[in-house]
């Protein structure tokens, strides 16, 4: 009589762990594909980031480089910024007006200064029907004012300082010294420096006395 031996079932044994072998990766699979994720992730958010630089910079380029861009008040006639307060352009320019400074023969002295943190050389001179620098009596918002006047003592000094450009990462500084018609009258100080196209002019207010 002959008996049959069971056929060895190794080989189907090594077939079904291969299989399941080949079902699950292994853990340095699963690595790589975490390490994948954030490298998208990380590539995604610069994506982001430049695309919101671009739509800035777009916005800046429909304002245009003369826009100033400080926080708080504006600067406009409306929202004059006080004594010691820097307006600040786009395109890299600073104007700062000082605190007015008391003297003994009834008169003021202050200062303004230009900063250029643009890319090119700055005209600061202006023209006859625009004047770069302006010093009157009464507030930012109100051109019309009654009882009381300023008078700009070295309107010639001041403009002598503004009559050539001013350099890339330069500054300079613009000596004013005022009289009022009596103590404890607003003034308002505008600077309308000159740019390709157009740019905003800054108003400042003070007291004086």
């Amino acid at each position: 009589m002959i008996t049959r031996r069971p056929l060895p079932t190794v080989g189907v044994m090594d077939t079904e762990e291969a299989a399941t072998a080949a079902e699950t990766p292994p853990a340095a699979d699963g690595s790589r594909w975490f390490h994948g994720c954030w490298i998208a992730a990380i590539a995604l958010l610069a994506l982001f980031a430049l695309a919101a630089h671009a739509v800035t910079e777009f916005e800046k380029s429909l304002d245009g480089d003369g826009q100033m861009e400080q926080p708080g008040r504006s600067g406009s006639a409306y929202q004059p910024l006080g004594p010691g307060a820097t307006a600040r352009y786009e395109d890299g320019l600073r104007v700062t007006v000082s605190r007015p400074e008391a003297h003994d023969d009834g008169t003021y002295s202050l200062t303004v200064t230009y900063e250029n943190g643009t890319d090119e050389d700055l005209a600061l001179d202006g023209d006859s029907y625009s004047p770069p620098l302006d010093v009157r009596a009464g507030e930012a918002s109100d051109e019309d004012h009654a009882g009381y006047d300023v008078e700009w003592l070295n309107h010639a000094r001041s403009t002598a300082a503004l009559a050539q450009p001013l350099p890339e990462d330069d500054e300079r500084t613009v000596p004013l010294r005022l009289k009022p018609s009596r103590k404890g009258i607003p003034v308002t100080v505008e600077v309308s420096t000159p740019t390709p196209g157009s740019r905003d002019t800054a108003h400042f207010q003070l007291t004086l006395g």
